[in-house]
């Protein structure tokens, strides 16, 4: 199992009033699995990315990433799994618009001390693996949206990570490129990388193996 939140809640303050956020969350996942968690605006499902991100931790419950308690762990030892085992891709692509599509997929390498050949191995690898091998010396502003998203997705991927998490990955494309980058995401699943997507759109979940829906901070899944 890489992903184990059992009794999740996050409640915030809001000067003496605590808000609940997340209530009674119990959600796990298998390696290799494909799974959309949905939600409109307010449900929540920010919050619990965050959560299982690792850039937040819950208010009380717990929750297990690849074996690890991360309840347990220090603010230095999340950002290292940030690192090495969580890839993220997010709705507005993230990239540094002054550097290559390659230095940018190779950011998260360099932060993990590889080797400069290795590095630039790697990051040429995920690129080919995304389709943008012709266009490694690009810059963000040379690219299209789509093409945008699938830099940041090579850079997501480039580490192996153990989980992708993708947060409204298509929220900023036209519907041909949104479609080019389902696709991209069913063909990594298909070759095991495990992916979890957060949207608000249902024919976006739609795209996932397995779909649960947040409402009011409350998970809820068919079977």
């Amino acid at each position: 199992m890489i992903l184990d939140l059992k009794g999740i809640y996050k409640n915030y303050q809001q000067g003496k009033m605590v808000v609940p956020v997340l209530k009674d969350i119990n959600f796990s996942m298998n390696e290799g699995e494909y799974v959309a968690i949905m939600g409109p605006s307010g449900s929540g499902k920010t919050t619990l990315m965050n959560i299982i991100g690792c850039l937040d931790k819950a208010t009380s419950g717990s929750f297990f990433l690849d074996g690890k308690d991360i309840s347990a762990c220090s603010e230095n030892e999340m950002s290292d799994i940030r690192l090495h085992k969580i890839g993220f891709v997010f709705q507005s692509f993230h990239l540094l618009p002054r550097q290559s599509a390659l230095a940018n997929v190779e950011m998260p390498l360099n932060y993990a001390r590889v080797p400069k050949k290795v590095r630039r191995e790697k990051a040429l690898k995920a690129l080919d693996r995304v389709g943008l091998s012709d266009r490694v010396n690009f810059k963000p502003n040379q690219l299209s949206g789509g093409q945008m998203q699938r830099v940041a997705i090579a850079r997501a991927i480039v580490n192996e990570p153990k989980l992708l998490l993708a947060d409204e990955p298509t929220g900023a494309l036209d519907s041909k490129s949104g479609a080019q980058v389902m696709d991209l995401f069913r063909t990594l699943n298909e070759d095991g990388v495990t992916v979890l997507m957060i949207t608000h759109d249902p024919d976006i979940a739609a795209h996932a193996k397995r779909v649960v829906t947040i409402l009011d901070g409350e998970l809820q899944e068919k079977r």
